[in-house]
């Protein structure tokens, strides 16, 4: 009677293996809400810079508007006019040597 033993594992019988569930079914967790909590949060943090940073803004744009007018009125230089008449014919003479 001890002949007909098999030695080693059996095969999983095939109708048991494809019943079976693979993983069980866990709860829904709640990422809604906690999404809405951390949406809420950083909203306030926005607006709270945004509160912080528009008078520093304001002045930031005051002040370039004030030196762009400061700097254009740097640039109007007056040249006065050469006191000897230029010589045209020297000036080609050196660039031609260079």
């Amino acid at each position: 009677m001890g002949k007909n033993k098999q030695k080693g594992k059996k095969q999983p019988n095939v109708f048991q293996v494809a019943n079976k569930q693979s993983k069980p079914k866990t709860k829904a967790k709640p990422v809604k809400s906690s999404l809405k909590h951390i949406n809420t949060l950083r909203n306030e943090k926005v607006e709270s810079l945004n509160q912080m940073f528009t008078p520093l803004q304001q002045d930031v744009k005051s002040l370039s508007k004030s030196t762009k007018s400061e700097a254009k009125k740097a640039q109007k230089v007056v040249r006065d006019a050469p006191k000897e008449p230029v010589n045209v014919d020297s000036a080609a003479q050196l660039f031609s040597q260079l």
